[in-house]
């Protein structure tokens, strides 16, 4: 049971901060979300808000790169492939949730990378972890080792930025064409 409320509140606390943000959601908002008695927030985090913001960040860094590990590891389907379903998937989500399901991470990572250093760090831990992994899905995919670190920089900022302007417009252009732009370099770089 202890378990449970504990990865229940990352959860409710990962949800609300990534449709609200970290300073728009109460400590109470994550209690009642996480169906948890007060009492147990400090008990798992007794280091307060700050705490379980930077645990619910790595909680959803994790859960994510497991979403994008599934994507790629598809044998049945190119790198190119795999890179437009990334992108295709996030647009149909940031839709279906009426443009509120944004990245877990860059939603709080924008807020307080200049707030809050536990907070930032989490965050750029979780983007290495996607960098890393996505470096390595690119070097399976025939793409020279230095080159896909480069290229797997390239694929998660052109992805962040996408999803921040698709976000904002309330339209998934941005994410599509920066998908199809993603895709051709990638399809140029196999030769």
């Amino acid at each position: 049971m202890t378990r449970d409320t504990r990865t229940r509140l990352l959860e409710a606390s990962a949800q609300l901060f990534r449709e609200q943000g970290y300073a728009g959601t109460g400590l109470k908002q994550i209690t009642a979300a996480g169906e948890a008695p007060w009492g147990s927030l400090y008990h798992f985090f007794p280091g307060g808000k700050e705490q379980l913001g930077a645990e619910a960040v790595r909680h959803s860094g994790d859960r994510y790169l497991r979403l994008f590990d599934r994507v790629f590891a598809r044998a049945d389907q190119s790198l190119e492939r795999s890179v437009l379903d990334m992108f295709r998937l996030s647009a149909e989500a940031l839709e279906r949730s009426e443009w509120g399901d944004g990245c877990p991470i860059a939603t709080v990572a924008l807020e307080v990378a200049s707030t809050s250093e536990p907070l930032r760090h989490a965050c750029a831990e979780v983007f290495a972890s996607w960098e890393l992994s996505l470096a390595r899905r690119l070097a399976e995919g025939g793409i020279p080792d230095a080159r896909a670190k480069d290229l797997s920089t390239y694929v998660l900022s052109a992805f962040e930025g996408a999803l921040v302007l698709s976000r904002t417009a309330h339209d998934v252009r941005p994410l599509e064409v920066t998908a199809e732009v993603v895709a051709r370099t990638l399809r140029a770089e196999l030769g």
